[in-house]
């Protein structure tokens, strides 16, 4: 399942970049935030011995990134 996750995971954080390109730069922060979901669970998938304070706090400038995205495409002007 987690590599089922971290393929998904890359295919939207290379969406959002490719949709950032044309339609909004906001976007580029959910394509940050799933490439550090990426790098996360990468992370754990291999095992990796990092301490957990580090993947603490990447995960908490991923939901970091996703808010100010998120924020930015709700004070976004919608087009009439």
């Amino acid at each position: 399942m987690l590599i089922v996750s971290i393929i998904l995971e890359a295919a939207v954080a290379m969406l959002a970049i490719l949709a950032a390109r044309k339609r909004t730069p906001y976007l580029y922060g959910l394509g940050f935030t799933f490439a550090i979901y990426v790098l996360y669970d990468l992370a754990r998938l291999a095992q990796v011995d990092v301490e957990e304070g580090f993947l603490s706090l990447l995960f908490l400038i991923a939901t970091l990134s996703a808010l100010v995205a998120v924020w930015g495409l709700y004070r976004e002007p919608t087009a009439k």
